[in-house]
C-alpha cells in the first residue's frame, strides 16, 4: 500500500446524498434551521456515506500513543514515564476515554506508534511501534521521512482493519507526554502564527515552562526549516509518531468513505498533516470541539472547521471526539426518525 493510492482513493463528498438530506430536514416537523449545528452535520454524513439518510452504528475511537525527545527541554509537567503508565490504564478500562466510550457506545483501539518502553503482550494493544519515542526536535529532526511515511501507513493500517470490524465513524484520540509542543510548532509551520500565539500550558506548565515551551518550538522551527507545502517534511521535522499515525487514521477513514471525529488539539495537528497531504479529507472530518489550548482556534481557522461544542477540555485520549459522535448520531436519528410535517399531519404553513 502506497501512500498515493490511498489519497487517490478520496472521493469529494456526494452532492446527491446531501441534497436529499437538506430537503428532507426541510420537511421535519420543526422550523427549518431550527437544529442548527445538527442539520448540517447530518447534511455532511449524507455526502460522506453517499446516502440520504446515514445512520450511525459502529463507533470507534482510536488512541494513538507515542513519546517525544524534546521532553529533554523541560516542556511538560509530567514525566515522561506517565505515557506508558497512561496507556495500561487505557488497557485496564480505568481512563477518561474509557468511561465516555462506554458511555456512547464506541470501542477504544489503544495503539503504540512510538513509547519509549515496550509493553508485555496484551489483547487489546495494537503495535505499530516506529522507534522508542521521536529524537529531540529543538536540536534536529524529530524522524527521517522514511519514518513519517511509515507512522501515517500504520495509521491507515489500523482504521482499515477496524473498517473490516465495523466502523461507521471514527474518533481520534492521542496520549504522550509533551506531545503539545510538536503540535504547536506543526500548527505554527502551516498558519504561519508565531509560537507564542500558538503554545499553550498543556498539561498545566507554570509561567518559566510556557516560556521554556515557546523558545523551543522556535528553535525547533529555525534548525529544522520545515517546509509548510510538504506536509511529509513537516511531520518528520517536528512531528510525533502518534501525530502521523492519527494523519493515516484520517487519510485511510476519508479513503475509504467514513467521517472523522476529530478531538483536540494534538489530533487538530494531525488534521493539518492530514489535509496538506491530501485537501480532498477536509470534507470528511468534524471537529468536536475547541480545546482550551491556547492556539487551537487558529488551527480549526486554518482548516476551515467549526467545533461543536465549547468545554473547556484539555485532556486528549479522545474524549471530545467520544462526546461529538454522540452528537453526530443525534443529527443522524433526527433526519430519519422524526417525522415529516405530511407525516404527522402538521400544518407547515403559517
Amino acid at each position: 500500500m502506497k501512500l498515493e493510492e490511498i489519497i487517490n482513493k478520496i472521493q469529494p463528498l456526494d452532492e446527491a446524498a446531501m441534497q436529499s438530506a437538506q430537503a428532507r430536514q426541510n420537511m421535519l416537523t420543526k422550523p427549518q434551521g431550527s437544529l442548527g449545528r445538527l442539520e448540517e452535520l447530518s447534511i455532511q454524513l449524507a455526502g460522506i456515506y453517499r446516502k440520504p439518510i446515514p445512520a450511525i452504528k459502529d463507533k470507534v475511537i482510536i488512541t494513538m500513543a507515542g513519546d517525544h525527545g524534546v521532553v529533554a527541554e523541560g516542556v511538560s509537567a509530567f514525566p515522561q514515564e506517565v505515557t506508558p503508565q497512561m496507556v495500561l490504564n487505557f488497557l485496564n478500562g480505568g481512563a477518561a476515554i474509557n468511561v465516555l466510550s462506554r458511555h456512547i457506545g464506541a470501542r477504544v483501539v489503544i495503539v503504540d506508534m512510538g513509547v519509549a518502553s515496550d509493553f508485555e503482550p496484551h489483547p487489546s494493544l495494537v503495535v505499530k511501534k516506529v522507534a522508542k519515542g521521536t529524537a529531540n526536535m529543538a536540536q534536529g529532526p524529530a524522524m527521517t521521512r522514511a519514518q513519517a511515511e511509515q507512522a501515517i501507513l500504520a495509521g491507515v493500517e489500523v482504521v482499515e482493519a477496524e473498517i473490516q470490524r465495523g466502523l461507521d465513524i471514527v474518533g481520534t484520540g492521542d496520549m504522550g507526554i509533551g506531545n503539545t509542543t510538536p503540535s504547536a510548532a506543526i500548527a505554527a509551520v502551516f498558519t504561519g502564527e508565531s509560537p507564542a500565539r500558538i503554545a499553550g500550558r498543556g498539561t498545566g506548565v507554570d509561567d518559566e515552562g510556557l516560556k521554556r515551551k515557546i523558545s523551543t518550538v522556535e528553535r525547533a522551527l529555525a534548525v529544522n526549516q520545515p517546509n509548510p507545502k510538504d506536509g511529509l517534511d513537516v511531520l518528520a521535522k517536528v512531528g510525533g509518531f502518534e501525530i502521523g499515525g492519527l494523519a493515516g487514521v484520517i487519510l485511510g477513514a476519508a479513503a475509504n468513505g467514513k467521517p472523522v471525529m476529530v478531538d483536540g488539539f494534538i489530533s487538530t495537528a494531525a488534521a493539518m498533516i492530514a489535509v496538506s497531504i491530501a485537501p480532498a479529507a477536509r470534507a470528511y472530518l468534524i471537529s468536536a470541539h475547541r480545546s482550551q489550548e491556547f492556539g487551537h482556534g487558529v488551527m480549526l481557522n486554518w482548516l476551515n472547521l467549526k467545533p461543536l461544542f465549547d468545554l473547556d477540555l484539555r485532556l486528549g485520549e479522545g474524549t471530545g471526539a467520544a462526546l461529538g459522535i454522540s452528537m453526530a448520531e443525534a443529527a443522524c436519528k433526527i433526519l430519519s426518525e422524526m417525522a415529516t410535517f405530511g407525516e404527522a399531519g402538521v400544518s407547515d404553513k403559517e
